[in-house]
């Protein structure tokens, strides 16, 4: 994009399906590796090429009709993804190399799927294809030619109207955590909020402003916005079905831009920290993708934004901050400012809503990435089966999450002594971030989410490139599906 302000979701490449191949469309095939019993023989030259059948490997044939192999390993569902992704990668930069050759610019191609290709394997080929190719840039330049549909040459349609949905999550969710700090302030993410609410049936969002918050007895937000010029914003969500009898409430983090506060942080990676409000960001992708999609759940929303800054009124290590509600928290680091902030939403939140369920989402620990890695979502749960949820909810959506405990005999340490709880205790980060939080959810069903590690990428993989994943927006999705 030229400028960095996120369009409303939905500018995705068009997916067609169709029996035929229209005339004149570079045409891609999809070849499955051969099996240990056919070995190289199983493979046939395409062009003059023979295709390995790797899973994402692409390969371009130079005479005939075809003009791309990508290869589906073993053809499970989860390899059409990865398929898809490598593909629109490869044709993309193909376009490229024709533009710069003078040649002219295709707009659309065509994809041949096997004649056994499922429902499935069409909806985990369209992941792949429309969020592959996914980029965000601030530049100068005039846009690229780009591709702009895509056939997929196969009987099935599948539930594709879905599958764009939750691609158009999670693109959102990208571009709004990629947006530049410079640009992303709290007051411009919830701008941003309310204009990509549209005219979506059932759907409003309120931005809070900072007066609210002091009026309100927003502690935590307040502390933790404090030390920056750029006040900090409440967005409130709410999407209202007729007829919906389960409500469920999201609270997502939104730190613009997380210096660390006085606690400050090393200098390297801190330029990754525009990405500190992914959780809130994935919270606004998916509220508008479930009144996209009209699902009969009753959905409210919450992002606390705020950007923890350094300055002469930023809060301090041996502060005592009230939250809403009057519980205090005896602040030990001002770079544990996540849960500061999703302190307040939460209790608001269950005492306005009297929601059925509770789910945060947060970019909140380092100690999950050491925990699970960097493609893995740390799930707290006060319930067995919201915890489950969770889980087959991103297995469905290609997101993988994994069950932590709340440890009881870590419990105590968050008590405080100046004040009700302390803010961070020290041990095993991730655990007592999540047991802070329990403090604050009374007895409501509760899942927190941590996707520190999954929320960022350093490479490509999968539909996945570098910088925000949007991670845990479908997951999101998909679980309210579960509760129509």
């Amino acid at each position: 994009m030229r400028n960095p302000l996120p369009p409303v979701p939905g500018k995705l490449l068009e997916l067609e399906v169709s029996d035929d191949l229209r005339r004149g469309t570079p045409l891609a095939t999809l070849i499955a590796a051969p099996s240990e019993e056919d070995g190289d023989a199983g493979l046939a030259e395409i062009g003059g090429v023979r295709p390995t059948g790797m899973a994402g490997d692409v390969q371009t044939v130079p005479t005939g009709g075809v003009r791309w192999l990508a290869g589906i390993g073993d053809g499970e569902p989860k390899q059409y993804r990865k398929a898809g992704a490598a593909l629109v990668r490869a044709v993309s930069s193909a376009l490229e190399e024709d533009v710069k050759a003078g040649q002219k610019a295709f707009r659309a191609f065509a994809v041949e799927l096997p004649e056994d290709a499922g429902v499935e394997h069409v909806e985990e080929l369209a992941f792949g294809l429309l969020l592959g190719g996914y980029r965000f840039t601030v530049t100068a330049e005039e846009p690229k030619p780009s591709l702009r549909t895509v056939r997929l040459i196969t009987r099935h349609e599948g539930g594709l109207e879905r599958v764009r949905e939750l691609a158009a999550a999670a693109a959102f969710a990208r571009d709004l955590a990629n947006t530049p700090s410079n640009v992303k302030t709290p007051a411009w993410l919830a701008d941003t909020a309310v204009r990509a609410a549209g005219d979506l049936p059932n759907l409003t969002v309120t931005a809070r402003d900072e007066k609210w918050l002091a009026e309100q007895g927003f502690g935590g937000v307040l502390a933790v916005g404090g030390g920056s010029a750029a006040p900090p914003r409440l967005i409130e969500l709410e999407y209202r079905p007729r007829g919906a009898t389960t409500h469920l409430l999201l609270v997502g983090k939104g730190i613009t831009f997380d210096t660390g506060g006085l606690s400050i942080k090393p200098a390297d990676g801190m330029h990754l920290m525009r990405t500190d409000m992914a959780g809130g960001a994935a919270i606004i992708a998916a509220v508008r993708a479930i009144a996209a999609l009209r699902l009969p759940v009753k959905v409210t929303g919450l992002v606390p934004a705020a950007e923890n800054h350094v300055s002469g009124s930023s809060y301090r290590p041996g502060d005592i901050v009230r939250h809403y509600g009057g519980k205090t928290t005896e602040v030990g680091n001002t770079d544990a400012e996540g849960r500061m902030v999703l302190a307040d939403a939460l209790v608001y939140g269950i005492k306005k809503h009297k929601p059925d369920a509770v789910i945060d989402a947060a970019t909140l620990t380092g100690a999950m990435k050491v925990s699970l890695g960097v493609r893995t979502g740390g799930v707290f749960a006060t319930e067995d089966a919201l915890a489950e949820r969770v889980v087959k909810a991103g297995e469905r959506v290609g997101e993988a999450w994994w069950r932590m405990p709340l440890l009881e005999d870590l419990a105590e340490s968050v008590q405080g002594s100046l004040g009700d709880v302390r803010q961070a205790p020290g041990g095993p980060g991730g655990i007592v971030a999540a047991l802070f939080l329990r403090e604050f959810v009374g007895d409501v069903p509760w899942a927190h989410l941590d996707i520190a590690g999954p929320a960022r990428a350093d490479k490509t993989y999968a539909d996945v490139v570098p910088g925000a994943t949007g991670f845990a927006a479908r997951t999101l999705v998909e679980l309210v599906a579960t509760y129509a």
